[in-house]
């Protein structure tokens, strides 16, 4: 079930923005945006999923983004290089037009609960100057949480909230403080849609 399909644009590009507790999030999110927005995507993957042939070769069929995480990739340098360009390409996307979907959280949640995001969703909110629509997705977790080889039957609900539009901050110093203000703003509202707290 999907509730605020009328939210999303359909003339302009974005960035699709959704809690993450579930292998299913992997597969709903990108359906969501790509359903009611008819856009091709991209999205952060992990780059350790490119070390499988076949996989690899889905990806790059599909111009995903692959980024590094340091439990996977212990050189820094190599995943400054990396998540530099995953940045850079992510702005790319939608300069193109296209959509950009993001996990903030980085990771999926063990417990289902909301997790603290990272603040990259913000940076390339200010310099896309693309609006973020919040998306929450309800009972993925029961269905097929981290760790589980197999989904269990279920039904997962997807709620799609209003475009966040951040112009009044376009001319201000990007800060740490900034990026934070942005992230928390937008996880706000991703807990509401998902029927969660979140705490900063």
């Amino acid at each position: 079930k999907i509730s605020g399909k009328e939210n999303i644009p359909k003339d302009k590009p974005f960035i699709a923005a959704a809690n993450h507790s579930s292998y299913l999030d992997d597969a709903l999110l990108p359906y969501t945006a790509f359903i009611c927005a008819k856009k091709n995507f991209r999205v952060f993957i992990n780059s350790r999923f490119y070390k499988n042939p076949l996989v690899r070769a889905y990806l790059n069929h599909y111009d995903q983004i692959p980024v590094d995480v340091s439990k996977d990739v212990k050189q820094k340098q190599r995943r400054e290089e990396t998540n530099k360009k995953a940045f850079e390409k992510a702005l790319k996307t939608l300069k193109e037009g296209k959509i950009f979907l993001i996990f903030p959280e980085g990771t999926r949640s063990e417990d289902g609960k909301l997790k603290k995001a990272k603040t990259g969703i913000a940076r390339i909110a200010l310099l896309s100057k693309a609006p973020v629509i919040p998306i929450g997705i309800i009972g993925s977790y029961k269905i097929w949480p981290k760790g589980k080889t197999f989904p269990r039957p279920g039904r997962a609900e997807i709620n799609v909230g209003k475009p966040m539009y951040f112009s009044k901050y376009y001319n201000k110093p990007i800060t740490k403080k900034l990026l934070k203000t942005i992230t928390d703003s937008i996880m706000g509202e991703i807990a509401k849609l998902s029927g969660q707290r979140y705490k900063p």
